[in-house]
C-alpha cells in the first residue's frame, strides 16, 4: 500500500517509522518544513515539500497514491479530508475536534473511499475498548473513559510536561465535551466534574476536555444512562489551566496562551500514558462492572526511542490502517472508531505496542442497587 504521511512532526515521523519497518506500506512524507523533512530523509523515508494548506497542490501530490494518514493539527483536518476526496484516496487522521470530524463525515458521504478520523489514543483507542466493553453487557448503565498524557517525573507547578501537540492541548481544554447523562445527550463545560482517584498508589485527578468520546455518544444513545470523557492528570493541574484560561481570560488569546506554554512549559520523551475504562451494567442478572486499564512507558520501539504518546498515538493509527488493508474494516465512506473489534486491534502487530505495564482487565461483581 502506497501511503502520503501528511505532516512530518514527531507524530508523523513516529508513523513513518512504524509503517516502513513493516515493508507492506511505501510511505512518503508530505510537509512544507524542510527540516523535519530532512530528518526523514536521513531514515531513508521518501519526502515532498507540500503546502498541505494548499488544496489544489496537495490533491496534485496525492495522484497514484491508496491513502493518506493526515498528522497535521485538528485545524487543518477539512482542508486536507477534501483534498483526500478530490483525489480519490483513502483517508485517515488523529483529529480530536468534534466540528472537524462532522465536517468529514459530511465529506464522506456518498465517497467510493473510506474515511476515517479520530485514528490516535483519545479519540480512538479509548472509544473501541469503551465500546467493546459495552457490548458484553445486556443492561448498560455507565461507562467513564478516563486517560491521561503525563510526565512520569512532574517538576513544575502544572505537574505536566508538553508531550503532544500544543493546539490539540488547548482546544480539548477550551471546547465544550459532550456526554450522556440521564439517558439524555448533552454538552458540558471543560475543566468541570472534576474527581480524583489512586491507581497503583498514585493519586490523580480528572475533569471533562472535548474530543475524547469520539462517535461513541451517537452510538450509545439510547442504550447508556451515563457517559463522559475525562482527562487525567496529576492534583492541582486542573485549577491552575482554569486560572490561566478563565480568570486571565486566555481562552480568549489561544495565540498567546500557545505562545505562553511553549515558552514556559518544557516538552519530554520520558512520559506515562494512562488509559483506564469502566463500564458497569447488567449481566445475566447480575450488577457487574468491567475495567479495562493501561500504563504504557516511553521505551526504544524498531530501534528508535519513542514516548508514550508517540507510541500509543502512532500505533493506534498504524494498527487501524493496517487492519483496514487487511479488509477487517469497511473499505467505503465513514468509518467510526467503534467499527474497529478491540480483539483484532490488539492482535495486530502495531496494536501490540498497547501491551504495557500495570495491565489489570478484571470484573467485579457489586451488589445489588
Amino acid at each position: 500500500m502506497k501511503v502520503a504521511l501528511v505532516g512530518a512532526g514527531l507524530i508523523g515521523q513516529s508513523i513513518a517509522h512504524l509503517l516502513r519497518e513493516t515493508g507492506d506500506f511505501e510511505v512518503v512524507a508530505f510537509d512544507r518544513d524542510a527540516g523535519a523533512l530532512a530528518l526523514l530523509d536521513a531514515q531513508g523515508i521518501g519526502t515532498r515539500r507540500v503546502d498541505s494548506a494548499d488544496a489544489t497542490a496537495l490533491r496534485h501530490a496525492l495522484q497514484g497514491f491508496d491513502a493518506l494518514v493526515n498528522a497535521l493539527p485538528y485545524y487543518l483536518a477539512i482542508n486536507v479530508a477534501s483534498a483526500a476526496k478530490a483525489a480519490g484516496v483513502h483517508y485517515f487522521d488523529l483529529t480530536e475536534d468534534v466540528r472537524a470530524t462532522h465536517a468529514i463525515r459530511a465529506i464522506a458521504d456518498g465517497a467510493t473511499h473510506a474515511f476515517m478520523p479520530q485514528c490516535g489514543l483519545a479519540p480512538g483507542f479509548i472509544g473501541i475498548v469503551a465500546h467493546d466493553l459495552a457490548k458484553r453487557l445486556d443492561d448498560l448503565r455507565d461507562v467513564k473513559m478516563r486517560v491521561g498524557a503525563l510526565p512520569e517525573f512532574p517538576t513544575n507547578a502544572l505537574k505536566y510536561n508538553l508531550t503532544w501537540s500544543i493546539d490539540g492541548l488547548i482546544n480539548e481544554y477550551c471546547q465544550p465535551c459532550e456526554a450522556i447523562r440521564d439517558s439524555r445527550q448533552q454538552w458540558v463545560q471543560p475543566l468541570e466534574g472534576v474527581e480524583h482517584f489512586s491507581l497503583d498508589g498514585i493519586e490523580y485527578e480528572a475533569f471533562n476536555t472535548s474530543g475524547g468520546l469520539g462517535t461513541l455518544c451517537e452510538t450509545l444513545a439510547g442504550k447508556v444512562e451515563a457517559l463522559d470523557y475525562k482527562s487525567v492528570r496529576y492534583p492541582g493541574h486542573r485549577d491552575l489551566m482554569k486560572f490561566l484560561l478563565d480568570d486571565l481570560r486566555m481562552s480568549t488569546d489561544r495565540d498567546g496562551l500557545k505562545a505562553m506554554l511553549k515558552r514556559a512549559v518544557p516538552s519530554t520523551a520520558q512520559d506515562v500514558v494512562l488509559i483506564f475504562v469502566t463500564a458497569t451494567g447488567m449481566r445475566r442478572g447480575q450488577l457487574v462492572q468491567d475495567v479495562f486499564t493501561r500504563k504504557i512507558f516511553a521505551k526504544e520501539v524498531c530501534g528508535a526511542p519513542m514516548s508514550a504518546i508517540q507510541i500509543t498515538t502512532a500505533g493506534a493509527v498504524c494498527a487501524e490502517l493496517d487492519l483496514f488493508r487487511e479488509g477487517v474494516l469497511p473499505q467505503s465512506g465513514f468509518i467510526r472508531q467503534e467499527q474497529v473489534p478491540l480483539e483484532a486491534f490488539l492482535n495486530n502487530r502495531f496494536g501490540r505496542l498497547y501491551e504495557g505495564e500495570s495491565v489489570l482487565k478484571a470484573t467485579r461483581q457489586l451488589a445489588a442497587a
